[in-house]
C-alpha cells in the first residue's frame, strides 16, 4: 500500500504508527512514490521495521493497476463517452492515493545525513537514470533522435520523482507551521492561476498536488481506521455511482486535462478565476473517491500483497510499453481496440502487465537503478560510525 495479520483479516486493530529504524532498506523507499515502503517511517529509502503493513501493499498495488489502466483508456476516451468518464474518475483519485500515503510515511523525515543519502539514492538517482532511457527510448520508438535530454523538463511519468524529491525536502516546514493544509491549498490555488511557472522541473504539478501530500503528514493512524468503518464502504458505493454518472455528464463538457494538475487555468483556456475554484473541487472530489478507495482495500494478507513493494517498478517500467503503443500506432492499426471487448482486452492486459513488473523477480533486475547503494559517493558521519565500532566491540 497490517500488523493485524489474522488469516480471517476482519478484526478492526488500528493502524500502526510509522516508525523509524536505522536498517538499511531492502525495497523502495519510503514515500517514494508507487512503491513507498511502510516498513518504517521514511526517510529517502524509509527507514524499516519488521513487519511491512498489508493495507499500504494492497493500497499500492491497486492504485498502480488503476495507473496503468488509466493509461490505457487515454487513446479511447476520443471515441468512447463512457471510457472518459470512467477515465475521469480514476484520474481524479488513483495519483492522490499514492501521494497521502506517500506523505504519511513522510512524517517522520528530516534532514538526518542517512536519510539524505537515501532521498538522493531512492529518489533522485532513479529519476536521472530513468529520463536518460525515456530519452532515449523516444528517439529510438518515435524516430526521433532530436528528443532532447534535459533533467529540468521531466518526461511523461518521471515528474512523480521531481515532486516526491521536492515535497519530502519540505516536510521539515509543513511540520512547524500552524494550518498547514490551508497553507498548502493556497500554494495550490496561487499555482492554478501562475501559466509564467512554466514546464521546469514540472512545479504546475509539484505545487498543484502539495495538498494530498500535507494531508498525509498530518493523517494519523486512526484516520486510515475511520476509513475501514463498515458504514463508510456502504456509503461509497453510491458515491461512486453518483461520480460515474457526473463524470459521464462532464465528458463532453470539461477538460480532462484539469486532473492533470499540469497547468493554469489560462493554459487550459479557461478564465483565471477558474482555478483556485477547480483546486478547491478538485480536492473535494478526490478526498472523497480516495477514501471510498481506502474503504475497500484489503487489510489481510493476498495474493498481490507482495506486489505493493515493487509498485515504483511497475510505474517506471510499464510508462515504455504505455508510450510505445502511442509511437507504434497500436490503437490506429487495430480499430476493433476502440470497440468495448477491445476496451476490455486493453485493460486486461494493462493490468497484467504491471502487475507482472512489480514481481520480485523484476525488483531484482532493476535494483541498480532503483536502489542502488552507492556508499562509495557518501562521507560517512560520527554517528555511524560509532555505531559500526560498537557493533565490532560487541562481536570481539
Amino acid at each position: 500500500m497490517t500488523h493485524s495479520l489474522s488469516p480471517h483479516g476482519y478484526q478492526r486493530t488500528p493502524l500502526p504508527p510509522a516508525r523509524e529504524s536505522a536498517e538499511p532498506p531492502t525495497t523502495p523507499a519510503a514515500g517514494n512514490g508507487p512503491s513507498a515502503d511502510h516498513r518504517g517511517a521514511p526517510g529517502a529509502k524509509g527507514g524499516l521495521s519488521k513487519q511491512r503493513d498489508a493495507f499500504f501493499d494492497n493500497a499500492k498495488y491497486l492504485a498502480i493497476v488503476l495507473v496503468a489502466m488509466g493509461h490505457s483508456w487515454e487513446p479511447l476516451t476520443d471515441d468512447s463517452r463512457a471510457a472518459e468518464a470512467l477515465y475521469m474518475v480514476v484520474y481524479s483519485f488513483h495519483m492522490p492515493a499514492f501521494i497521502i500515503i506517500s506523505g504519511y510515511f513522510s512524517r517522520s523525515f528530516d534532514m538526518r545525513p542517512d536519510r539524505l543519502r537515501r532521498l538522493i539514492t531512492g529518489i533522485a538517482v532513479p529519476y536521472v537514470l530513468f529520463e536518460v532511457a525515456y530519452t532515449f527510448f523516444k528517439r529510438w520508438a518515435d524516430d526521433d533522435p532530436g528528443q532532447p535530454f534535459s533533467l529540468l523538463d521531466p518526461w511523461y511519468l518521471t515528474w512523480f520523482l521531481v515532486a516526491l524529491f521536492v515535497w519530502r525536502l519540505s516536510t521539515p516546514l509543513w511540520k512547524v507551521v500552524r494550518w498547514p493544509l490551508p497553507l498548502a491549498l493556497a500554494v495550490a490555488a496561487l499555482a492554478s492561476v501562475s501559466p509564467d511557472i512554466g514546464d521546469d522541473l514540472d512545479l504546475q504539478r509539484v505545487l498543484q498536488f502539495l495538498p494530498f501530500f500535507v494531508i498525509g503528514l498530518i493523517m494519523k493512524p486512526e484516520h486510515f481506521q475511520l476509513m475501514r468503518r463498515r458504514e463508510v464502504r456502504i456509503l461509497s458505493v453510491p458515491i461512486l455511482a453518483v461520480a460515474l454518472a457526473v463524470a459521464y455528464w462532464a465528458a463532453p463538457r470539461m477538460s480532462s486535462a484539469w486532473f492533470y494538475h499540469r497547468d493554469s487555468a489560462q493554459e487550459l483556456t479557461a478564465p483565471w478565476w477558474s482555478g483556485p475554484i477547480m483546486t478547491f473541487a478538485l480536492f473535494g472530489c478526490s478526498m472523497v473517491l480516495v477514501a471510498c478507495f481506502f474503504a475497500w482495500v484489503p487489510r489481510r494478507h493476498m495474493w498481490f500483497t507482495v506486489l505493493g513493494a515493487g509498485t515504483l517498478y511497475g510505474y517506471l517500467l510499464h510508462g515504455f510499453l504505455a508510450k510505445g503503443s502511442r509511437f507504434w500506432g497500436w490503437f490506429e492499426d487495430y480499430a476493433w481496440l476502440h470497440t468495448p471487448l477491445g476496451a476490455i482486452v486493453v485493460t486486461l492486459i494493462a493490468g497484467t502487465v504491471v502487475t507482472v513488473l512489480c514481481t520480485p523477480p523484476v525488483q531484482r533486475m532493476f535494483r541498480f537503478a532503483m536502489e542502488p547503494r552507492m556508499e562509495w559517493a557518501f562521507k560517512r558521519d560520527a554517528a555511524e560510525i560509532a555505531r559500526d565500532r560498537a557493533k565490532a566491540a560487541k562481536s570481539a
